[in-house]
C-alpha cells in the first residue's frame, strides 16, 4: 500500500509540474492568428507593410505589362526590318524604295525616306559631303529609332534595383511590430511573434517576386534590342551601297519629290 500510495504521489507531482505548461501551450494556441495565408498575413499586417505590399505587387504588373509590350512591338519592328533590308538587297533603286515606303513610320523606313530626301535637295550628287551628310541623316535616324523602341525598359531597372530594398523596409518594419508587440504584451511567448515575423517575411519575399523578374526580362530586352540596332545598321550599310552604286549618276540618286 505503502509502494502504490508514493507511485500516485510521484504521478499527481508530475502532473501538476506539466499543467502550467500545457496551460501556457494551450494560450499560445488560442492566440496564435487562426489565418497565416498570404492574403491574411497582408489583412491583419500594419498599413505600412500593407502600402509595401502593394507597391511591390504593382511594381510587379508593372514588370510583366512591360514585358509583353516590348516583345509584341520588337517582333513586329524586326519582321519589318527584316522585310525592307531584304527589299534593299534586292537591288531596288532608293526611288523605288521611297515609294514603297510611303508615309510609313517603321525604323528602315525612316531611314529611306532621310536618305531620299537628301538625295533629292538641289545639288545631290555623290561626293565626299554627300556622303557625310547621308551617314549624319542615318545615324539620327538611328538613334531616335533606337530611343523609341527603348522606351519603358527603364522601368524594369528600377524595379530591379528598388524592389529588394522596398521589400526590405517592410521586413524591418514588420520586425519592429513584432519587438514591440513583445514589449507591450511582457512576453516572448509565439502568438506575439508570429505575425509581425510573418509580414516581415512576406514582404521580403514580394520584394524579391519584383525584383527577379524586372531583372531578367530587362537582360533579355537589352539583348534583343543590341540585336534590333544591329538589323539598323545593316540597314544603313545597304542604302549607302544603294548610294555608291548611282555615284555619278545624279539622276539616279532618287528624285522623290
Amino acid at each position: 500500500m505503502l509502494r502504490c500510495g508514493a507511485t500516485l504521489g510521484a504521478a499527481v507531482a508530475a502532473l501538476l509540474s506539466v499543467a502550467p505548461t500545457l496551460a501556457f501551450a494551450a494560450t499560445d494556441a488560442a492566440m496564435l492568428p487562426r489565418n497565416l495565408s498570404p492574403w491574411g498575413m497582408f489583412t491583419h499586417a500594419d498599413v505600412v507593410v500593407q502600402a509595401v505590399m502593394i507597391g511591390l505587387a504593382l511594381a510587379s504588373l508593372a514588370t510583366w505589362t512591360v514585358w509583353l509590350a516590348k516583345t509584341v512591338e520588337l517582333r513586329q519592328a524586326t519582321a519589318q526590318a527584316r522585310e525592307r533590308i531584304a527589299a534593299l538587297e534586292g537591288g531596288a533603286s532608293l526611288a523605288e524604295m521611297a515609294r514603297d515606303c510611303g508615309e510609313a513610320s517603321d525604323a528602315v523606313a525612316r531611314l529611306v525616306q532621310a536618305a531620299a530626301h537628301e538625295a533629292s535637295l538641289p545639288g545631290a550628287s555623290w561626293d565626299a559631303d554627300f556622303k557625310e551628310r547621308i551617314a549624319l541623316r542615318l545615324e539620327r535616324v538611328e538613334a531616335a529609332m533606337a530611343r523609341r523602341v527603348g522606351q519603358g525598359t527603364g522601368i524594369l531597372a528600377t524595379v530591379g534595383a528598388v524592389a529588394p530594398f522596398v521589400g526590405l523596409f517592410g521586413t524591418v518594419w514588420g520586425i519592429m511590430n513584432a519587438f514591440i508587440g513583445i514589449s507591450q504584451a511582457h512576453t516572448t511567448n509565439l502568438a506575439v511573434v508570429a505575425p509581425g515575423i510573418a509580414e516581415a517575411l512576406l514582404a521580403t519575399a514580394l520584394g524579391l517576386v519584383a525584383a527577379i523578374p524586372a531583372v531578367v526580362i530587362y537582360n533579355h530586352l537589352a539583348r534583343v534590342i543590341t540585336g534590333y540596332r544591329a538589323l539598323l545598321g545593316d540597314a544603313s550599310a545597304q542604302l549607302l551601297l544603294l548610294l555608291s552604286r548611282s555615284k555619278g549618276r545624279p539622276a539616279a540618286l532618287g528624285r522623290v519629290g
